[in-house]
């Protein structure tokens, strides 16, 4: 058949199935259920983080800012997948069209790498506020911090847009079934009947610019840190200074962790469903332990949702 026909024929039909969970059907009311909750506790959850940091002018600083962006995207990262999710499992149909799969994969992908580049800020602001105190103030003013996030967001957009472009415009042929519960790159090309050498390129050098890169200045932020949290003489000093970072550090490590398995690992058919109990961690688990983590662990947070949920 005609490569062109393919497409056509393809584009015009009924679209890609998501397998999700099929494979164990006689759990779908316990899915539901589950996964309603994470999503309820998701959306309260970060709502309540960032209802807090507007409210409370105690955490008007730049890092609740950049937690209440945080808390932003991850109720929109974890909106993409999960409504559809929650209506497969009540439908027990996994069906989505051809264009509700290229924009679920843009706005994952988008508001992916977003969140990585975003978790580096948070991290340059820990630098700054502990490596140069003087100066906090003046680097990380709130101009800055306003054009640093729409700079992130802005930055995004043109890259994950041609992604997207060059992946749909392959022509998919034999199955339309997608070994996940989202459209996401890579299991997208295993469907593709051409040469798909440009777009696994095109993936590792995105994934090189809008993941590792920021790793790295993760990384080195906080070995600044640690050099200098372990020359302060106040064994005090050093329990404040590192309690003001360790919940991002709980972050990073859970987001990370598994996004770096799946996406840099060997790809072979055997790990389908292993990359998809990896993805639920950082599309899913880590948007729901964010606002734990954070109030939790920060005692300026948990002091203002104490205010807040007396005053109401």
């Amino acid at each position: 058949m005609p490569q062109g026909k393919v497409l056509e024929n393809h584009t015009a039909g009924s679209g890609f199935v998501l397998l999700g969970f099929s494979d164990h059907r006689n759990l779908q009311g316990l899915h539901f259920t589950v996964f309603l909750i994470i999503y309820l506790v998701v959306l309260i959850g970060n709502s309540l983080i960032m209802l807090i940091t507007v409210v409370d002018s105690s955490l008007h600083s730049p890092m609740y800012f950049f937690l209440r962006n945080l808390s932003f995207l991850e109720i929109c990262y974890t909106s993409v997948t999960l409504p559809k999710m929650l209506v497969g499992f009540l439908t027990d149909d996994g069906r989505i069209s051809f264009l509700g799969c290229a924009a679920q994969l843009y706005f994952l992908v988008f508001l992916g790498s977003t969140v990585c580049l975003l978790l580096a800020a948070m991290a340059y602001d820990r630098y700054v506020a502990i490596c140069d105190p003087l100066h906090y103030s003046s680097i990380m003013s709130g101009g800055f911090c306003i054009r640093l996030v729409v700079g992130l967001w802005m930055a995004v957009v043109p890259v994950q847009v041609g992604q997207t472009y060059q992946v749909f415009t392959l022509p998919f042929c034999a199955s339309h079934d997608i070994h996940h519960f989202f459209c996401d790159v890579r299991p997208l090309l295993e469907l593709a009947c051409a040469d798909t050498f440009w777009n696994q390129v095109t993936l590792y050098s995105i994934i090189l610019v809008a993941a590792v890169l920021p790793f790295f200045l993760i990384v080195m932020s906080y070995t600044n840190i640690i050099r200098t949290i372990l020359k302060m003489p106040s064994v005090l000093g050093r329990r404040k200074a590192f309690s003001t970072c360790s919940s991002h550090l709980v972050v990073v490590t859970l987001f990370y962790g598994s996004a770096t398995v799946v996406y840099l690992k060997h790809q072979s058919r055997d790990s389908a469903d292993t990359d998809k109990y990896l993805a639920l961690f950082y599309t899913v688990v880590t948007p729901m332990f964010n606002p734990l983590i954070y109030s939790l662990r920060n005692k300026e947070v948990r002091i203002a949702l104490k205010r807040f949920l007396q005053r109401k």
